[in-house]
């Protein structure tokens, strides 16, 4: 019987020392050693796993949302942390911040994309 006790999920990046910086510093996790790679501690209490890969190819796609409260205060904080959001050509709602409205456009939530060190997507969404 499949009965497992608990579940995490897990990325790779191209150097593990700027992934622990980045998600540590700039982002304000909790991370932790952890054999080969390292354990972020995700608000609410969730774990993902981050491990060293060398040939790491960026995930196309959104790997980690962070769920906040009011967005347009999160990407300006994030943006004076030196994170710089991505501007994608094309989306409906996409404004300069590079938020992405979708609540005044009805097509989903307001969410905004940003790129770790190893280029892996992540996201802002509110």
């Amino acid at each position: 019987m499949f009965n497992p006790t608990s579940a995490f999920s897990g990325f790779s990046v191209d150097n593990l020392a700027a992934a622990k910086e980045f998600y540590a510093t700039t982002l304000g996790l909790t991370v932790d050693p952890d054999g080969v790679g390292a354990r972020l501690h995700l608000p609410g209490g969730g774990t993902v796993f981050v491990y060293p890969k060398e040939d790491h190819q960026p995930a196309s796609f959104t790997i980690l949302n962070f769920a906040v409260e009011g967005i347009d205060a999160a990407v300006d904080d994030l943006t004076s942390r030196g994170v710089t959001f991505e501007h994608y050509e094309g989306i409906p709602g996409m404004d300069a911040k590079g938020i992405m409205r979708g609540r005044d456009h009805n097509t989903g939530p307001d969410i905004a994309w940003f790129l770790d060190p190893a280029g892996n997507v992540l996201s802002v969404i509110h």
